[in-house]
């Protein structure tokens, strides 16, 4: 499987919720928990001929002062952190799982929408300019926490990739 440009997408909440059963590390989209109006937004990279789904985070207080780590990366605008790929939380994908978001600036946009794709842009840009890091990064963390000698903090950090996959795998062929 070949490695495309980076892109945003909307990850689908209902397969969102589907693989937060099987492994409770996957983000919550759950609305007992209200987070349900919050998208799972991430860039799609290849680890294995899979797809998956690195989720992009809101840049928080606690993150300025944590160091980017093979689960981690913070992103810039200049010397603002404007938001964080958790590599940890990636998630495995196929394209009817996601839909691609559209960035382009509208006349119909609200204040909030436009301001929304004005960040997504310095997101993408940043991550296009570091693709082949990411792309690297997330391969690295994949094939490490399938070695035996794998850090267990690490392993609590991340989803079940593999588990995951199986779940993917599952849902895939239920809809054939």
């Amino acid at each position: 499987m070949k490695q495309e440009r980076l892109n945003l997408y909307f990850m689908d909440m209902k397969y969102v919720r589907d693989l937060h059963k099987a492994d409770d590390r996957v983000q919550s989209v759950s609305p007992q928990i209200h987070k349900s109006s919050r998208p799972f937004v991430g860039i799609i990279v290849v680890c294995d001929e899979h797809k998956y789904c690195v989720p992009l985070d809101s840049a928080k207080e606690k993150h300025k002062a944590q160091k980017n780590d093979v689960d981690f990366t913070r992103i810039f605008d200049g010397s603002k952190l404007i938001s964080v790929l958790n590599f940890n939380n990636m998630i495995p994908v196929d394209d009817r799982f996601i839909t691609k978001i559209d960035l382009k600036l509208s006349s119909h946009d609200s204040l909030a929408q436009a301001n929304y794709k004005k960040l997504c842009i310095k997101e993408i840009e940043w991550c296009r300019k570091n693709q082949d890091a990411i792309v690297k990064k997330a391969n690295k963390l994949y094939y490490l926490l399938q070695k035996p000698h794998c850090s267990i903090m690490l392993k609590k950090r991340c989803n079940d990739f593999k588990k995951l996959e199986n779940v993917l795998e599952k849902l895939l062929l239920k809809d054939m």
